[in-house]
């Protein structure tokens, strides 16, 4: 049981060790610049498509409209033609993130992310970019929307590792609930009880005997 134990007491001790808008990188992406709006601006056109919301956002070359459609698919328009943008590339995305990076660190490289292989630190999937800075801060960019979904430092990967130890599951590290860490709770929660028990006792018996009233062996 010192095991779990000293995993729980280890990776809660890391988690806490900083900020969590510091792991997080709260600080590292600016808020969007106010936006100016053209009065030649014109609604874009959909093709048909069946849009859930429409919105017109600040990217790095200046106001689009971002398209959200039922599928959960996202878009981007030009303001001035209402034409969708097909997804943007490699080096849109990096503009993107530097354009409101507050940082220091330059772009390292820039990789595809696949929608069917997610890395572990996104969580999600997703049709993008990974922007990888070279202090290996990792911003992750919606191919279709332009939009910085996720940020994490290198203190956010060790914080995850560390909350994957704590909870049991270094593979998915999001189930709170699988038999490792429950089995290991339950056995914990015993061992408590019974040293609540028997802690007493064993102090009681300390006592008595200290006092002379337990027994005593016989004289050789």
């Amino acid at each position: 049981m010192a095991i779990p134990f000293l995993f729980w007491t280890v990776s809660g001790l890391v988690m806490v060790a900083k900020p969590i808008e510091e792991v997080r990188g709260t600080n590292l992406i600016a808020e969007p610049k106010p936006l100016t709006v053209d009065p030649r601006f014109v609604v874009p056109d959909t093709a048909g498509l069946p849009v859930s919301a429409m919105a017109l956002e600040a990217r790095a070359g200046g106001p689009l409209w971002k398209l959200s459609f039922d599928d959960g698919k996202s878009r981007l328009a030009d303001p001035m033609t209402g034409r969708l943008l097909p997804p943007i590339g490699a080096a849109d995305a990096a503009r993107e993130v530097m354009s409101r990076y507050t940082g220091k660190a330059s772009v390292a490289d820039v990789s595809r992310v696949a929608t069917d292989s997610p890395p572990i630190e996104l969580r999600r999937a997703m049709d993008g970019w990974r922007v990888r800075l070279d202090d290996d801060t990792h911003f992750y960019v919606d191919a279709g929307s332009g939009e910085i979904i996720a940020r994490r430092t290198s203190w956010w990967r060790i914080y995850d590792f560390m909350w994957g130890l704590h909870i049991m599951d270094l593979q998915g590290r999001t189930d709170t609930n699988n038999p490792w860490v429950v089995s290991f709770g339950m056995l914990s929660l015993l061992m408590v009880l019974l040293a609540l028990i028997l802690l007493p006792l064993t102090i009681r018996r300390k006592n008595d005997n200290g006092n002379g009233t337990g027994s005593r062996a016989k004289p050789s």
